[in-house]
């Protein structure tokens, strides 16, 4: 993947190349450094600088710099070509079938900035912050796409603005959607069922509601066994029944469901007439799972941080989080052992931090890493075998050794 070429139209200059800038952007992404706090001091690594393609890593104020210039390139056609490029080295991008689609509030710590007020889940509250549109692709584990551009007052049409964006990409909707059932309106699911795309959502409790379920006979209800719960969980209750709801002409299904640790069931509502009830169910729990599993990657990729020693265009921000869980993916792929289904924190702890000697000769960039726990994943990966020509660094081919 030659970087540069990706970058073709982005800004840049004589003396830092746009391709030396996003991968410093890049790299600090990787590497999982808090911007908050010390990221000064990285700026001295020379492995860093490598990557990059640079003697040192640009200070904080350039790179601030640099996000505001490229602001509105990031999510045009650079991105578009990075979905290529990663696609033609094996990584089946478009081939997404299932999401998990969320909304993520990226507070903002000040009260003269004109944000519209959102719900900060990690703060139980509202506050003004960039609300983000997220979506995880299930199987992959990785955030397929990122919008922070939604306003307040169109947050209901985010939804199909992902369909449009994925359907141009790839050539078709995606198959199947998971979502929470404030993330669109009736009206919108009524739309995704004209574009033939699946999905399973939650319904909108009340009082009434419940209490008619409440008043069901016990023989209604039937037990199920899923397979992608906590053992304590594995076994709810449900009730099925068809039911119509305004702004959807249609009749959807709607599976109440009791025993996942709730005061009140749970009620799914789905267009997925003919699938088994214990796959649907199985299916939305394992997203409450995928839930602390997105958490967890917005907090290693430091998405939050807004007000930082490194301030970026957030736009940039968000799509330089897509791109470095991306690479994490395709890295745990390669590695496998385990590592094809584990979160970036976890790859990042096990595989990236680890010292090495790099030793530049007039053809040839030799990696020789010591000896460390983890180094039989990156044999049986067959790194040391892997020859990797590296354009920006003087067209060197990269050599990986261990000591």
């Amino acid at each position: 993947m030659d970087m540069d070429e990706l970058l073709q139209d982005m800004p840049g200059s004589a003396r830092i190349p746009a391709g030396c800038m996003v991968r410093s952007l890049l790299a600090l992404k990787l590497w999982g450094i808090g911007r908050p706090s010390r990221i000064m001091a990285e700026t001295l690594d020379e492995g860093l600088a490598l990557f990059a393609g640079l003697n040192v890593i640009p200070k904080r104020s350039t790179l601030s710099e640099y996000t505001a210039r490229c602001d509105t390139h990031f999510t045009g056609d650079f991105m578009h070509r990075w979905y290529q490029a990663a696609a033609a080295l094996g990584l089946s991008l478009g081939g997404g079938q299932s999401f998990d689609l969320d909304f993520h509030t990226i507070p903002h710590h000040g009260n003269q900035a004109a944000k519209d007020k959102h719900f900060v889940s990690r703060r139980s509250r509202r506050q003004r912050g960039i609300l983000t549109f997220l979506a995880h692709d299930t199987h992959a584990r990785m955030f397929s796409y990122a919008d922070c551009t939604v306003r307040k007052d169109r947050r209901n049409d985010a939804i199909l603005q992902f369909v449009h964006y994925w359907k141009k990409r790839t050539g078709h909707p995606p198959s199947e959607l998971v979502f929470d059932s404030g993330l669109t309106t009736y009206a919108n699911l009524a739309k995704l069922q004209s574009l033939g795309i699946a999905f399973i959502t939650l319904r909108r409790r009340h009082k009434q509601l419940i209490q008619a379920l409440e008043a069901r006979p016990e023989d209604e209800w039937r037990r199920i066994t899923l397979t992608d719960i906590g053992r304590r969980y594995r076994t709810p209750r449900i009730l099925e029944q068809p039911i119509t709801l305004p702004g959807y002409s249609d009749t959807l299904r709607q599976i109440a469901i009791t025993g996942l640790g709730h005061d009140h069931p749970t009620l799914l509502i789905t267009n997925q007439m003919e699938e088994a009830a214990a796959r649907l169910v199985d299916r939305y729990t394992r997203r409450m799972i995928t839930e602390n599993g997105i958490s967890d990657t917005i907090d290693f990729f430091h998405m939050d941080a807004l007000s930082a020693a490194v301030p970026l265009k957030i736009t940039v921000d968000v799509q330089l989080t897509v791109m470095a869980s991306v690479l994490y993916h395709m890295l745990g792929l390669r590695v496998g052992q385990g590592f094809d289904v584990a979160d970036p924190r976890s790859i990042n702890r096990n595989l990236v931090p680890t010292t090495a000697t790099v030793k530049l000769t007039e053809d040839e960039i030799v990696v020789t890493y010591p000896f460390t726990a983890y180094n039989p994943y990156l044999m049986r990966a067959k790194y040391h075998r892997h020859r990797q020509r590296i354009p920006w660094i003087g067209n060197k081919t990269l050599r990986v050794q261990f000591a």
